[in-house]
């Protein structure tokens, strides 16, 4: 197996966003300021080489990797790779609920007084699970499907024939995805209750023996 590092970056701000409504697989489009977070990010990217572009089949993941993708230095050979199996999670029907109230039913569901103390003691598998459990159609994401998704989604990557040895691979998705990957993958080296920002970058590294760990977190 190759031996790479996985850019993630959480996609610009959106409406939702502002609004505070669940976004999961709802589509709302970058703000102003969403174009500018996507400059931002794609400016610091600007000399990276990449070997692969990925990104969410979610818009606002397409238009922040696609300015990503315009503004490096070494991408006019490299197509956008997008994939729905890269979304964040599936919310059911919580999507376009208030986040606040929301995580606010999902924490007192399981007998938690906050959102923050149900992330830090139960953990995010345990929410899926939650989300799915008390959707009255039991069409939100549990963690088991939400990862049998995202496992095939880097198996795609991994069998990329055009990633070389010790290169580096972009990938734009959601603050959700981000969260769940620094969950399995960091060990508690960070704290998931705290969101990443939009426009932020994670790092991910893939060995050859196909471990994953987490290389830095929420960089702005």
């Amino acid at each position: 197996m190759k031996e790479f590092d996985l850019y993630v970056v959480r996609h610009g701000q959106t409406y939702y966003n502002i609004y505070r409504k669940m976004q999961g697989w709802s589509n709302t489009p970058l703000t102003n300021r969403g174009l500018e977070d996507a400059e931002k990010i794609g400016n610091k990217l600007s000399d990276i080489k990449f070997d692969a572009f990925y990104t969410s089949d979610m818009a606002r993941a397409e238009k922040t990797a696609k300015v990503i993708h315009d503004k490096n230095n070494y991408s006019a050979n490299e197509n956008i790779i997008s994939s729905q199996l890269l979304r964040g999670a599936f919310f059911g029907y919580y999507e376009g609920s208030n986040i606040d109230e929301t995580c606010h039913t999902i924490a007192a569901s399981n007998g938690f007084s906050s959102y923050k103390k149900m992330v830090q003691e139960a953990g995010l598998g345990k929410i899926k699970d939650t989300f799915h459990e008390v959707d009255p159609f039991h069409q939100a994401e549990n963690n088991d499907q939400y990862w049998k998704r995202w496992d095939e989604g880097f198996r795609n990557i991994m069998n990329n024939k055009d990633i070389t040895d010790n290169g580096k691979v972009l990938l734009v998705s959601h603050g959700p995805a981000v969260l769940s990957l620094v969950d399995r993958f960091a060990h508690g080296k960070y704290d998931v209750s705290v969101r990443p920002k939009n426009g932020s970058l994670t790092k991910l590294h893939f060995d050859k023996e196909g471990s994953i760990s987490v290389l830095s977190y929420n960089e702005v």
